[in-house]
């Protein structure tokens, strides 16, 4: 007789997850083989009954293992997030592993206390520089900067020369009392110079600009001698001029701020949660879609959407009001996943994710290029379609003529969506998908324009069902899940891994702080215990891509 040939057989060792479990189910090989021979059938009978006996012995264990594994396994790829189940479909609204995280951002016991004004190293002011959220980003570093420099931080003076236009102050927009009393640990803050302190002045302060993104040290050899010498100084479009990676307990007083302190004043925060529960009462959930499709963003980006000669001599005039804007190839932009996605893109984005047309949405933007022209697709493919300016009326009439306080009131109900999705990824897309990572990792999609663009444009060439299933492909990684988030990776206002901690499995925590006002929808998390912990832990997790639009870059310098 021949030998029997064996093969030996090499099993990769995979974690159980819900990427691996189908391939673990696919595997359909064995480890050896043998010539068949003729088996004796009294052999069988005899090896049966031994096996029959060994169950009965142990039915109990054995059953209630085989049942608890299997339901685990079943629940874990019901809830795969891109699949086309019903389950996937609910999972949609939210992520199911983001029961194990929440916002931390309490100061450490080994944080000292804010220095007195009269014992500071003199007075920081800041003028801040571009919208909203770019000017947002800057009053929370000045915060930080000030603390570096155990200087008296005086109330930033909000931009009125950009592109936009709002003669807005920093008391028009946020609540001054509130950011005072609720960093009065960390920083001293005071709404202006002591007069008697102004007087005493040999001269006025000192105006510098800082060099972007600039490390604690550089203040602390450039910025910290002048405030020394002159008890003043001035920062002037302060925008993106502090380090993004930095310490932890520096990370943390960055968060306090934007998430705790930064509360806008009574008359906005009323309208927009009016606004959020006027949608609530129409649908039990909803999606707020953040369109950045303005005249300056498209102008900022450089690309082209078809409009032919007029929109390239509109958008060409308003680049030239930025001298310092770079020549760009639109195609090259487009190619590199730079432009934002069109309206209709994005609802085509939404259905083949597996948003019904029956889904709310509220849209979130200021006056899009080509008007009603260019929103009509979005609206087809979902007919309940709502703005600000639908649901208001008239209560939004004292807010026309200030760009910011309209910002203001989008930005109050996009927080408050169950889905946020962006168009972009530029300055409140960045700000709001942090802090919607913060209040509970809600449900946040961001497109990956760099590979949905080439899909778009080849969408005619293939059938609704391969576009879809494309489409999911291309958006894993981009879904808002806590697994994307790796600490230091990314711009940190988008990903707060720093103030983002893992709970004890089965445990409820909040980040408690007594000092500072909860958030208006902050939810209670709980562990369902449909996940093993250790599957959802931030090590091991596979580094998912990031579409970046860094509008930021585009601005004068």
């Amino acid at each position: 007789m021949g030998v029997g040939k064996v093969r030996r057989c090499t099993f990769l060792r995979w974690s159980l997850s819900e990427a691996n479990i189908p391939v673990l189910h696919s595997e359909n090989q064995f480890c050896w083989r043998s010539p068949k021979k003729p088996i004796s059938w009294s052999y069988v009978c005899g090896l049966l009954l031994f096996v029959l006996g060994l169950i009965s012995l142990f039915t109990g264990h054995v059953a209630h293992h085989l049942e608890w594994y299997s339901q685990r396994l079943i629940k874990r790829a019901r809830y795969s997030t891109l699949d086309v189940s019903d389950g996937a479909t609910i999972s949609l609204w939210k992520s199911k592993s983001s029961n194990f995280y929440y916002g931390c951002s309490n100061r450490g016991h080994h944080f000292p206390p804010a220095v007195h004004e009269r014992m500071s190293n003199g007075y920081l002011l800041i003028a801040t520089s571009g919208g909203l959220n770019q000017q947002r980003t800057g009053i929370i570093d000045a915060v930080v900067v000030a603390r570096i420099l155990n200087a008296t931080l005086v109330v930033p003076e909000l931009d009125h020369q950009s592109f936009w236009k709002d003669d807005s102050d920093f008391i028009n927009i946020f609540d001054v009392g509130w950011f005072i009393s609720s960093l009065a640990k960390d920083v001293t803050i005071v709404k202006r110079i002591p007069g008697k302190i102004m007087k005493s002045m040999e001269k006025p302060p000192y105006t510098m600009r800082v060099p972007r993104k600039s490390p604690p040290e550089y203040y602390l050899d450039q910025v910290l001698p002048i405030l020394l010498r002159r008890h003043a100084v001035q920062l002037t479009k302060f925008d993106y001029r502090l380090a993004n990676s930095l310490d932890d307990e520096l990370q943390k007083l960055r968060c306090r701020v934007n998430y705790h302190a930064l509360r806008f004043t009574k008359p906005i925060r009323e309208l927009g949660q009016k606004l959020a529960m006027r949608m609530r009462k129409m649908a039990k959930r909803f999606i707020a879609v953040h369109l950045r499709f303005e005249p300056d963003m498209l102008a900022f980006s450089g690309c082209y959407y078809g409009g032919g000669d007029k929109e390239r001599n509109e958008l060409s005039k308003i680049r030239k009001q930025w001298p310092t804007l770079p020549p760009l190839s639109p195609e090259g932009e487009r190619k590199r996943g730079k432009c934002p996605l069109t309206p209709h893109e994005v609802g085509l984005m939404l259905r083949a994710l597996g948003f019904g047309n029956e889904t709310y949405l509220y849209v979130a933007s200021g006056e899009i290029y080509g008007g009603e022209e260019t929103l009509q697709p979005l609206r087809a493919l979902f007919p309940n379609f709502y703005t600000k300016d639908m649901l208001a009326g008239e209560e939004l009439k004292p807010f026309l003529p200030y760009s910011s306080r309209l910002a203001a009131i989008d930005y109050i109900v996009s927080d408050e969506s169950d889905v946020f999705v962006t168009n972009n990824n530029g300055n409140m897309a960045k700000i709001l998908a942090g802090r919607r990572r913060y209040m509970g990792h809600k449900r946040t999609i961001r497109p990956n324009a760099k590979k949905l663009s080439a899909l778009f444009m080849a969408r005619d060439l293939m059938e609704w069902d391969t576009f879809a299933r494309k489409v999911r492909s291309c958006q894993k990684g981009f879904m808002g899940e806590p697994e994307e988030m790796r600490l230091g990776r990314g711009e940190f206002y988008e990903l707060p891994s720093s103030c983002i901690c893992q709970k004890p499995h089965g445990k409820n925590i909040v980040d408690d702080r007594s000092d500072v006002e909860p958030p208006v929808e902050q939810d209670v998390l709980t562990s369902n215990g449909e996940f093993d912990f250790d599957l959802v832990s931030k090590e091991g997790v596979g580094e998912s891509q990031v579409s970046t639009l860094d509008i930021e870059e585009f601005l004068p310098d």
